[in-house]
């Protein structure tokens, strides 16, 4: 279904609200930056994932959890001053208004809708179109410019049911119960996501957890995500974890920390583990295509429901949804931005492999 956008006269050009700075977006009417990879004045945040939340801003907005995840990140002074953005309400500055939409990527995420004059553009930040028990889900609006990313633009990308690759886990934990499963995730998002994927196909057992993950998920069940029974792994007790479940950043599944567990099936939960190549050079014994991200399908399918005439792409595979969008008649282009990347493998997951929680950050 595509959204109704009513035309109405614009005295904005799209490139005069908003343009690709090496910095990142900026709309010169506000002053103000969206998701920039270098310190700024003022910066508008979509999530907490360190590709496009970073410290050192003089002044940020974002959703209150975004501001939260940061703080637990980068320290209370990753910004001279902060704003919570609540969702649905417009903030102005200057001429522009901007107004926070979920956008079902993780836990606080959200596009930002940048309005004036009669022009509407979105930007999408990361997102998905799946349902995610641990954050609000997408919500498309309509526009006439749509800005969004493409990590999964490829026709190879269309992403099975999340819930249908934890049952494959739960069933290799059946078959083999004297064999650890460690199962790589990103620390923010993915990781919990997995949790109350597990938790929802009715798994009971305790789920145990690298250092690196604790403080992001003590941080979600804050917030009133119901994960279980949640363990901390500690050095003594791995050799005893034969047949249960263990979440870990993936830089931890070829550490020497993952060696003290019996026999372990190696596991990994991205939409990255379409393409077996990259599960066999990594070494996964069990692939888990579970994406944060929109695959090639939900790509199209929202593009569609915003009824924008004209698209930006931010990153990923631009090229190839630029060219898609060029076959159903709609004015699309690559913006090139550097600095942002996948759903986590930017992100700064390592961590001291016995890490306490007070300490495993990541």
């Amino acid at each position: 279904m595509t959204l109704a956008r009513q035309s109405s006269p614009q005295s904005w050009r799209p490139s005069q609200l908003l343009i690709p700075t090496p910095a990142g977006l900026f709309c010169p009417p506000a002053d103000i930056h969206i998701d920039p990879v270098r310190p700024v004045a003022r910066a508008l945040i979509t999530h907490g994932h360190s590709d496009h939340a970073r410290a050192g801003h003089g002044a940020v907005l974002a959703t209150r959890e975004t501001l939260a995840i940061m703080a637990l990140r980068y320290g209370e002074g990753f910004t001279g001053t902060r704003q919570e953005a609540v969702p649905g309400e417009v903030t102005r500055i200057g001429p522009v208004d901007f107004r926070f939409v979920p956008a079902g990527h993780v836990l606080g995420s959200a596009q930002i809708v940048v309005e004036s004059k009669g022009l509407r553009i979105v930007v999408s930040g990361d997102y998905k179109r799946e349902r995610d028990p641990t954050c609000a889900g997408f919500e498309p609006v309509p526009c006439d410019v749509f800005i969004t990313e493409a990590t999964f633009g490829l026709p190879v990308f269309r992403h099975p049911p999340a819930a249908a690759e934890v049952a494959k886990l739960l069933e290799s934990v059946r078959l083999f119960p004297e064999r650890t499963h460690i199962v790589g995730a990103y620390s923010l998002g993915k990781a919990q996501r997995v949790m109350a994927l597990i938790r929802e196909a009715g798994y009971e057992r305790p789920i145990h957890i690298h250092g690196a993950v604790a403080t992001l998920t003590e941080f979600y069940e804050a917030e009133g995500v119901p994960l279980g029974e949640i363990r901390l792994v500690s050095a003594g007790e791995r050799k005893a974890l034969g047949g249960e479940i263990v979440i870990c950043p993936p830089s931890a599944i070829q550490d020497l920390w993952a060696r003290k567990f019996p026999d372990p099936v190696t596991a990994f939960a991205s939409g990255w583990m379409r393409v077996r190549a990259r599960a066999r050079q990594k070494g996964i014994e069990l692939p888990l295509i579970i994406s944060d991200h929109a695959d090639w399908d939900d790509l199209q399918a929202t593009i569609r429901e915003t009824g924008a005439g004209e698209i930006w792409v931010t990153h990923g595979e631009a090229e190839a949804l630029v060219h898609w969008c060029g076959t159903v008649g709609l004015k699309a282009k690559p913006l090139h931005l550097v600095g942002y990347g996948d759903e986590g493998e930017a992100e700064p997951d390592a961590a001291p492999a016995e890490a306490a929680p007070s300490e495993a950050a990541p």
